[in-house]
């Protein structure tokens, strides 16, 4: 069984098994209070996933595109559930996630772009090509200006409001089946933090 955290957005934690079985799950739109949630999502899936019996073989990490901020708290809880239960950590391009539900559903075929709020009247932009198992990414994540947004000919702009953490670990168990890589777990931020160390100034 997979446990995966997303928090590139709101909040969102689901236990999966290994066929793509829903366990449990738990979500949130909210994005100012990843720190709040997060620890209460991890207890009530742990907990749900522990009674249907199945132990936990794998920690997916959601690694954004996404603020500072908020993306480092999923990252950080699932590094520490990952130690914790001496189990690997698979990272996995939280925009994935989405992709692939749009392709599995039948909504994307073709290029398509999805679309996540990066704050600061800008948005994260990753340009896919549907396939299966994953969908085949044709330009990284970027950031771009809302309001000067516009998506290239050909492709089909999807704004998702949140990632789906079940779908997060359907694109792990997908690329476990066809040994397709797995980036390394470091967060995909678009733009450096507000606050950063300065250089101490020399007392006399």
């Amino acid at each position: 069984m997979l446990l995966a955290i997303d928090t590139s957005a709101g909040t969102a934690v689901a236990a999966v098994a290994d066929d793509g079985r829903v366990v449990a799950e738990r979500s949130s739109d909210d994005t100012r209070r990843h720190a709040e949630l997060i620890g209460p999502f991890l207890a009530e899936v742990i907990a749900a996933a522990e009674v249907d019996g199945a132990r936990l073989s794998h920690v997916v990490a959601g690694i954004g595109p996404g603020p500072f901020t908020g993306l480092r708290v999923g990252i950080a809880a699932a590094r520490a559930v990952a130690l914790a239960r001496g189990i690997p950590l698979l990272a996995v391009p939280s925009h994935e996630a989405v992709a692939l539900r749009l392709v599995e559903g039948g909504v994307a075929a073709g290029r398509f772009a999805v679309i996540t709020d990066a704050r600061r009247r800008e948005v994260a932009v990753t340009v896919f090509a549907a396939g299966l198992p994953l969908p085949a990414v044709v330009e990284p994540a970027h950031l771009v200006a809302r309001a000067a947004f516009a998506p290239a000919d050909g492709v089909t702009p999807y704004e998702a409001h949140e990632i789906p953490a079940a779908s997060l670990a359907h694109a792990a168990l997908a690329r476990l089946a066809s040994g397709a890589a797995f980036p390394e777990p470091r967060p995909l931020y678009l733009r450096a933090p507000d606050v950063t160390l300065s250089t101490p100034k020399r007392v006399s």
